[in-house]
């Protein structure tokens, strides 16, 4: 059956999931749903210790059973150590069919790769996986399905009871004996500024686990997570690798092509009727992102305009445009580096929000619907607007989705970019290998040989008519990709349809296949 993006979903996928095909973005706005339970231990006795000596004695105290789902936070980035911890002392265990509930995998989980090939793990949701996972996934080595969606998307599933998690394992750098941690006041250093993923987990698991290095006296308050949603407390000698969790300041590209669409990006917003004071504005934390927050300071600072609330991952260029008083406030859903983490210790304008808060799309509004502008990258963009950050030119599964498509529904403008030419692979194509984010809610799509507008915003095409960009159609960049490079030959594409790309809604937005290898015509 074929979606609202044209993607054709199996109708064995469809009965296996209980999933519909993506009607739209907006599709169930207002649309009612009963929310999720979960069980609850209550704690009575004074008496009674949450503190476990180790990650073996707490999961037998969890009931550990074959199927079951677990889940984990990535706030620790490339540092974590508790992923593989659990999941080395599950192994041992003899436990099977397992289910990952993750916010995202990536080359820190690598030693888990075994446990997809002998059934230990046998589905992963996140939203995204990188590196060993991804590889093992897209070869078809994992037994069930991969389920990919964006960081609104998780919390939605989790609150709607779509995903019901049997233990929650929750890294914090420090808690007390009962369970109230922070994101930063770890002994070893493993501090990781906020602890916004983990909270659904939190609030809607059987079973909540808190993995410390550092244990406090109580209370631990301001707690990111409460002790009335915690089960158990277990102190271990690390939960990471500081130099990996925050990989010091985020430095500005000097790549002249990446400078040069950063350029264009912020002097394209300076014409939109949302660039005005108390704009809300989102970027990433890559290179060009960081460059376009430089060269949009440069504007403002020229126009006297300040930023009302800057969101999302946060990153050292941010806090310094706060403490020159360009942005008022920061809303924080995850730190990028040191300089990050330690100035949300101290800023009383930077604070933390929950995913929830940040972009679920089935809560009463989410931050992300208040956005002015957002700065997204991409692997492709096609004809119709439609980006792919999960599958790289090779069909393998390399990303994730993050907020992608939480953002890019929410804001006024939402602007994607992208070099024309990923190495030797077109990123402006007539068709993405898979779609993740639909063209509907993408306005603006930022090249070096480049600005294409979407056709439907017939609003920034007026806005940007006087303006000085080099403006031109998605066709035009396309086709000067594949003057340069060729038109590439599909990734070729085994039938096994080895996972799934999640809308926000909880739709299929597409299908990712098992990759094989290259076949001559």
């Amino acid at each position: 059956m074929k979606n609202a993006v044209g993607r054709e979903i199996p109708e064995e996928i469809l009965k296996a999931t209980g999933k519909e095909p993506f009607q739209g973005s907006f599709s169930k706005h207002l649309v009612a749903y009963q929310a999720a339970t979960h069980t609850v231990a209550p704690v009575i006795d004074p008496s009674y210790s949450k503190v476990v000596d180790s990650i073996e004695d707490v999961l037998k105290k969890c009931g550990i059973k074959d199927g079951m789902t677990l889940s984990f936070h990535h706030h620790f980035r490339e540092g974590d150590y508790v992923v593989n911890m659990v999941m080395e002392a599950v192994h041992k265990m003899g436990i099977k069919d397992l289910t990952i509930c993750a916010t995202s995998l990536g080359k820190a989980q690598t030693p888990i790769v075994p446990m997809i090939e002998d059934g230990t793990i046998t589905n992963i949701q996140a939203s995204g996986v990188r590196g060993k996972i991804g590889e093992a996934i897209s070869n078809g080595k994992l037994k069930g399905l991969a389920i990919m969606r964006g960081h609104g998307g998780r919390v939605r599933a989790i609150e709607s009871g779509e995903v019901h998690v049997d233990i929650a394992f929750i890294g914090a750098p420090c808690a007390d004996d009962m369970g109230n941690c922070r994101a930063f006041g770890s002994a070893n250093g493993s501090d990781c500024g906020v602890l916004g993923y983990a909270a659904v987990d939190a609030q809607y698991a059987d079973k909540v686990v808190v993995v410390t290095d550092t244990l406090v006296p109580f209370p631990n308050v301001p707690a990111s997570i409460d002790m009335t949603n915690v089960d158990y407390v277990v102190k271990v000698d690390a939960i990471g690798d500081p130099s990996k969790i925050a990989t010091g300041a985020a430095k500005p590209t000097t790549d002249q092509r990446k400078l040069l669409m950063a350029k264009y990006a912020a002097d394209f917003m300076t014409y939109m009727p949302w660039y005005k004071d108390g704009f809300i504005y989102q970027t990433g934390v890559g290179g060009a992102s960081i460059a376009s927050t430089k060269y949009l300071a440069d504007h403002l600072r020229k126009d006297g305009i300040k930023i009302g609330v800057a969101m999302g991952g946060i990153a050292q260029p941010i806090c310094e445009l706060q403490h020159e008083g360009l942005i008022d406030k920061i809303a924080d859903t995850q730190d990028f580096d040191t300089a990050a983490i330690e100035d949300i210790k101290t800023n009383p304008n930077h604070y933390e929000i929950t995913t929830s808060q940040y972009a679920d799309p089935f809560n009463k509004g989410a931050y992300v619907n208040k956005l002015d502008f957002v700065i997204l990258g991409a692997l492709e963009v096609d004809t119709k607007f439609n980006v792919n950050v999960v599958v790289g030119s090779d069909g393998v599964i390399t990303g994730a989705q993050g907020g992608h498509p939480d953002t890019a529904a929410g804001a006024k403008c939402t602007i994607v970019i992208a070099p024309l030419l990923q190495g030797r692979s077109p990123a402006i194509c007539t068709e993405c290998t898979t779609i993740t984010t639909p063209g509907e809610t993408v306005d603006v799509v930022v090249t070096d040989y480049g600005i294409a507008i979407n056709p439907k915003r017939t609003d920034i095409i007026e806005a940007a008519k006087d303006c000085d960009l080099p403006i031109c159609t998605i066709e035009e960049l396309r086709d000067k990709a594949y003057a340069m490079v060729g038109e590439p030959d599909p990734v070729q594409f085994d039938d096994r349809v080895v996972g799934i790309i999640e809308a926000r809604d909880g739709s299929i937005m597409d299908v990712v296949r098992k990759v094989k290898p290259y076949e001559f015509k």
